[in-house]
């Protein structure tokens, strides 16, 4: 189904949206499921994203988890929406506990390797890089620095 609204608008409401659920979260405390994906390419690097929305901080791409659905496919489906990437083999990392605005948060950490060039999709993810985990991009989210350690601590 073809975007209902122009690229520069929807990057208006989501930064709206944004400020929005942060409130509903503060106030509700909802528990929440995430996931988190970590791209890798042939070289060990991991890619980074920027969002249209929220801190201009580095982070790692993901998004929720729907009623329902199983955290490698909230995966297949963010990494397809968002960056036109179709994941081949995916690996569960673990999970985090945390608090995110004010609200209890799992997220699933997955793991992917990827042999092609994400394409942003200009509408929540406005670029792209690729950096090794050790070295991110600053300023990098304090986010993805707790999932890129978790990575590091996972791997011989």
């Amino acid at each position: 189904m073809p975007p209902l609204l122009p690229r520069s608008l929807h990057r208006l409401a989501l930064r709206a949206a944004h400020r929005l659920r942060h409130v509903w979260r503060r106030l509700a405390k909802p528990q929440l499921r995430g996931v988190s994906v970590i791209l890798r390419d042939a070289q060990g690097r991991v890619l980074f994203v920027r969002h249209a929305y929220g801190p201009p901080e580095w982070s790692l791409p993901g998004g929720g988890i729907a009623r329902g659905e199983a955290p490698e496919a909230a995966a297949r489906r963010e990494m397809a929406e968002e960056l036109g990437l179709t994941l081949r083999m995916v690996s569960e990392l673990g999970t985090i506990h945390e608090t995110i605005s004010g609200a209890p948060h799992t997220a699933y950490l997955i793991l992917s390797e990827i042999d092609e060039m994400p394409v942003p999709d200009g509408r929540e993810i406005v670029e792209v890089r690729f950096a090794m985990p050790e070295n991110p991009p600053q300023p990098v989210s304090g986010l993805a620095e707790r999932r890129i350690a978790h990575l590091l601590g996972a791997t011989p």
